[in-house]
């Protein structure tokens, strides 16, 4: 083996693509583009990270001893191939279109691989690890950097978040901390520790989804929502995901036993403070005024509001009198006096609806369960909570299925002449405030 190989080996696989990237920021001007090209790298540097212990295991390639290696990777090699796997398709797409591009990688990929030995050894299959990595690591980051930098494709946008982020969280962050402290993956009492760890996820899950329904937009702070989200739990925090983070992160430490997770905490949290939020603060101002700030003036950063912040005109939540379990419900929300919320019956709902909706600003609307849990979130913290819970993904179909099966089976509400399709609006919104205003005091 010689060392005059593996140095040339080390520095073309850094170098090479460190040039490509320069080229390519020239050719991507915008702040929009270069932003979806550095999500697309991390994206491609998670996905790499994860590929290559399954590359190991299998046989399909392992790289010389050498120094500056992250579990046995070079990390050159790593940023390197995260380069040309993520950032630079995005970069060029104006260029060369990225359905080009990823089959083009792909091949030069497989000609380039047999000469970095003696830096990368090969095993006989190496090639299928390659397709793989090219179909479940290069193409999904590909396609999340050109959906974010072309604001395109919502759902797929906010998923591809969900999973590099996550990846971070929970996969990337982890493996650093533990090199350093000699931590493990927990291996006893896995459920119970899943469960917590979902529980302290909701707020950033909701926030997530809070985004894309009622902004349009994700969480990455160049691909924001269009208009200012203080619905959710952002009624109550100002920054849930990053509490969220944070909050899995010392979870973690707790069931690894990893003092190391504890110091990347608190780098989190002094990264947010001194970094993210000041950024966050001066565009949010720029794009929302005073209605930022007057919201910002009332929910904290890390410290949750016990009751939620409301602003603009109350949502109304309809709910059928007719129906034993709506009319339950009503008065349930009704007694806890719930803050910037109508509870109003479905027969003076100007349309027709099925058991209960919720009509929020901005057009939002809300049936079945999902309404419901819309109002818990007007009471308080722990009731918003539970609401949110409600609210998840896949949740939500589950506890529909129940209520339909069990507690009320789906029937029609309010005016049933069918007259009109009724769309919620303002107007609508502020005349049932009106006739209903009496019963909160």
């Amino acid at each position: 083996m010689s060392a005059p190989d593996l140095v040339l080996a080390r520095y073309a696989t850094v170098l090479v693509p460190l040039v490509l990237v320069l080229i390519g920021l020239r050719v991507e001007r915008t702040r929009d583009g270069r932003a979806a090209a550095l999500l697309a790298g991390i994206s491609a540097a998670v996905g790499i990270s994860a590929l290559d212990p399954v590359a190991r295991t299998a046989g399909w390639w392992s790289f010389a001893p050498v120094d500056g290696a992250f579990h046995g990777m070079p990390v050159d090699l790593w940023l390197g191939w995260a380069a040309l796997w993520g950032a630079l398709p995005v970069l060029f797409r104006r260029v060369l279109p990225w359905p080009l591009t990823v089959p083009l990688l792909a091949w030069l990929d497989l000609i380039a691989m047999p000469r970095l030995a003696p830096l990368l050894v090969l095993g006989e299959r190496w090639w299928i690890g390659e397709l793989i990595g090219a179909a479940g690591v290069m193409l999904p980051s590909v396609l999340l950097g050109v959906a974010v930098a072309e604001r395109r494709w919502l759902t797929a946008r906010v998923l591809g978040q969900l999973v590099v982020f996550a990846g971070l969280t929970l996969w990337l962050f982890p493996r650093v901390a533990f090199t350093f402290d000699g931590a493990t993956w927990p291996r006893e009492h896995l459920a119970v520790w899943a469960q917590l760890a979902l529980l302290l996820s909701i707020p950033a899950l909701l926030a997530v989804r809070e985004f894309a329904t009622r902004g349009r937009g994700t969480a990455y702070p160049w691909d924001p929502p269009d208009r200012l989200i203080t619905t959710g739990p952002y009624a109550y925090v100002a920054n849930p995901m990053q509490l969220s983070v944070v909050a899995l992160m010392l979870l973690l430490a707790v069931a690894a036993g990893s003092w190391a997770m504890v110091v990347a905490a608190v780098v989190a949290v002094a990264f947010s403070a001194a970094v993210a939020e000041p950024h966050e603060r001066a565009a949010l101002a720029a794009r929302h005024g005073d209605e930022w700030r007057a919201y910002r003036r009332r929910v904290r950063d890390w410290w949750p509001r016990w009751t939620p912040y409301v602003d603009g005109p109350e949502p109304v939540l309809w709910l059928d009198a007719d129906c034993g379990p709506c009319a339950a419900t009503a008065a349930f929300l009704r007694d806890r006096r719930p803050h910037g919320l109508v509870v109003a019956p479905a027969g003076e709902h100007p349309g027709v609806i099925w058991r209960a909706e919720y009509a929020g600003a901005g057009g939002h609307v809300a049936h079945g369960v999902a309404a419901v849990a819309r109002g818990l979130e007007h009471l308080h913290l722990g009731w918003a909570y539970t609401g949110w819970f409600l609210r998840l993904p896949g949740v939500d179909a589950v506890a529909q299925a129940v209520v339909d099966a069990f507690v009320a089976p789906p029937h029609p509400a309010g005016t049933v002449d069918g007259s009109h399709e009724w769309r919620p609006d303002v107007g609508h919104q502020a005349e049932a405030a009106g006739r209903h205003a009496h019963r909160r005091h």
